[in-house]
């Protein structure tokens, strides 16, 4: 089984990845969240520190594209393979209300045949390998065996399916028939994404789609940044072990970061998803939140750790 990192704009930055790396099973590739190429702009400074190379020493990385405009891909692919990178990955997956408007991320599969017409021009005209990362469809499952058949024509890398429409958001669960189609359907290797949560999901999983052996998690993950060295060896979530990932994350972003407040939405955010990990931890999360300095998130997070179990199965 090979194991993928999901992107997750502004949680899974370089920052996360490297200590991710760290702390938990290495991972056989880390994604990118996802890079908005704009013609004749060059990569702003957080985009930049993403795609360091610098930044990614011993992890296989793939950037992460957002566009619909197939000139735009192309131009910035370029650039970042130019940068030592081997594979790209498109983003028609994102589900957000902006990026949909502008008929982007799963907003393009509203739009088959200029999909179509957009896939055709990227894989004629670049020598790099290249991933999807989809939904669905956007409104009905039906739409996807149009969709399956416009993948089929081309040499997509892997295709990587979360099993929602763009209109589930994250709501009601993973379509696993329509699903189950693309497994009969496709010509690629395909990869799974979607509410991989516990061992025990991972294990309803393999056993429903024992021929499938790729499976990417983000949200689970940052949950829990040991799902999935449970699922691979057996190793719990240690609490020591959260506590130096949390502090290595914490610190790192102190370095980096202009001024408390930045450093403490990105905490905020994080403990979003690693508060799942912890039983009675309600009353810390609401102290966390409220924090506006960061000597009483330090203190705050100390007690969360002292005073809050792990989940039984974490």
């Amino acid at each position: 089984m090979k194991y993928y990192l999901a992107p997750l704009e502004s949680v899974t930055t370089y920052v996360f990845r490297n200590i991710y790396h760290k702390y938990f099973l290495p991972l056989d590739k880390y994604f990118t969240p996802f890079i908005v190429p704009h013609p004749n702009k060059r990569f702003n400074t957080r985009e930049k520190k993403e795609l360091s190379r610098e930044h990614n020493q011993g992890l296989y990385v793939v950037p992460q594209l957002l566009t619909n405009r197939a000139e735009d891909f192309i131009t910035t692919a370029k650039e970042i393979a130019s940068m030592g990178y081997s594979e790209m990955n498109l983003n028609l997956g994102c589900p957000s209300g902006t990026v949909v408007a502008k008929g982007k991320g799963s907003g393009f599969l509203a739009y088959p045949d200029e999909l179509d017409r957009f896939l055709d021009e990227i894989y004629n005209k670049l020598d790099v390998k290249i991933s999807v990362k989809t939904r669905i469809g956007k409104n009905s499952p039906d739409e996807f065996f149009h969709l399956l058949e416009i993948y089929n024509k081309y040499p997509i890398e892997e295709l990587i399916i979360h099993p929602r429409l763009q209109t589930d958001f994250y709501k009601n669960k993973p379509n696993w028939e329509i699903f189950q189609e693309a497994v009969n359907i496709s010509k690629h290797s395909l990869c799974y994404n979607g509410d991989i949560y516990t061992f025990e999901d991972f294990q309803q999983f393999k056993n429903t789609f024992p021929t499938v052996k790729k499976v990417m998690c983000g949200r689970g993950v940052v949950a829990n940044p040991a799902l999935f060295s449970t699922i691979e060896t057996g190793r719990k979530l240690d609490k020591n072990v959260l506590k130096n990932f949390h502090d290595d994350i914490y610190i790192a972003y102190q370095a980096i970061s202009s001024g408390e407040r930045n450093v403490l939405f990105k905490m905020k955010e994080l403990w979003s998803y690693l508060s799942q990990s912890f039983d009675d931890v309600e009353k810390y999360i609401k102290k966390i939140k409220k924090a506006e300095k960061l000597f009483i998130y330090e203190k705050v997070v100390e007690e969360l750790f002292v005073n809050c179990p792990l989940k039984k199965g974490f």
